[in-house]
């Protein structure tokens, strides 16, 4: 209950070389993160070189959307891309995030993992009620589903 994980895996039919790119830059999230449309009014400020380590973002929006900030800190080309992740609202969380790339029959093996822990009372309390893997692993799937339409558009053009 204090700790937990998000994992959700896709097989995406493209090489590794032609997904990392729009992991590895936060201004390619816009075309696949499955937050991008909870809140169209969201604010958002890049920081860093446009990728790899040192690539940053934050956004600040409506309630569903809060705020907080990502940070890439370490990147390997075309198979791994760590996150550092930190909510400032509506809660205060930090939460690594990693993606790993791994050839698979009929593509990439692309997996999404993100961990933390429930720390403090209010959290514990949260965490009595809301399965954190059901609540962010659908997104995680959604968004598993964009990152492959945003590869295969990338191919068309």
């Amino acid at each position: 209950m204090s700790s937990y994980e998000v994992r959700r895996s896709a097989v995406i039919p493209a090489a590794p070389e032609e997904i990392f790119p729009l992991v590895n830059n936060f201004h390619e999230w816009t075309a696949w993160s499955p937050w991008e449309t909870v809140d169209p009014g969201m604010s958002r400020r890049y920081f860093g070189p446009d990728s790899g380590v040192g690539a940053g973002y934050e956004w600040s929006g409506n309630r569903k959307a809060g705020s907080g900030s990502m940070e890439i800190v370490e990147s390997v080309p075309s198979s791994r891309i760590n996150v550092r992740l930190e909510f400032t609202k509506p809660f205060k969380a930090l939460n690594p995030t990693s993606f790993t790339f791994t050839p698979a029959p009929g593509g990439t093996e692309v997996s999404w993992v993100m961990t933390g822990e429930n720390k403090g009372l209010p959290a514990k309390l949260f965490a009595l009620f809301v399965n954190m893997d059901k609540m962010v692993g659908s997104d995680f799937q959604r968004g598993l589903a964009s990152l492959a339409s945003a590869v295969a558009a990338k191919k068309k053009s």
